[in-house]
């Protein structure tokens, strides 16, 4: 008997006596009813210092070189005629550092907290490349915005995304780490312009 064993029959005994622990309920706070969804997405999202977009076009506005999932649909991309860059899986991080900005869709976003939740799925793409870019544009359909934070997590297990690696944004990257001073752009991209549509 090694030393985890021993520790753990101690345990086992000392807990004998105890009763069964109870299950722990999740069905808690799990529907809306909180008023106007998208309006206060789009409150959080500005207080994060996000960009909001009423069109796709005023997003790519001021963006030459964009980078894109090889699933984007394509009418994300009308009227862009810049240089656009797909990405295959195997560009290599200097490429993805290059680009002006990255656009990619989304799994689920969350009213509550103005977060974007990203699964990897066929519109956004591998995680690298909503990270590595200076700026992240990201499409979000109004049918995309849930409540709270639990039917976000139902969402992407119903679609088959709940165990998949996941990336929660809220707001650009930031932290105030170093000695309270925020400083953006240092887990990810410094800006986020999120475009809802219908």
């Amino acid at each position: 008997m090694n030393a985890r064993d021993v520790i753990l029959q101690r345990l086992r005994t000392a807990l004998a006596d105890e009763p069964a622990a109870t299950p722990i309920p999740r069905d808690y706070g799990v529907s809306w009813a909180g008023g106007d969804m998208r309006a206060l997405f789009v409150d959080r999202l500005v207080d994060y210092k996000a960009t909001v977009h009423r069109s796709v076009g005023d997003a790519l506005a001021q963006v030459s070189r964009l980078l894109v999932p090889p699933a984007v649909p394509t009418g994300w991309l009308s009227g862009f005629d810049g240089d656009l860059v797909v990405d295959d899986g195997d560009l290599p991080a200097s490429v993805l550092d290059g680009v002006d900005a990255v656009l990619t869709g989304c799994a689920v976003a969350i009213a509550e907290t103005g977060t974007i939740v990203l699964d990897g799925g066929p519109a956004q793409g591998r995680r690298a490349i909503s990270l590595l870019p200076d700026r992240h544009i990201v499409i979000v359909r109004a049918d995309q915005i849930v409540g709270r934070v639990p039917e976000a997590v139902r969402r992407l297990a119903s679609a088959g995304s709940g165990t998949r690696a996941t990336t929660w944004i809220s707001g650009p990257s930031a932290t105030s780490d170093i000695e309270l001073v925020r400083v953006e752009g240092v887990h990810g991209p410094r800006h986020l312009d999120v475009v809802l549509i219908q």
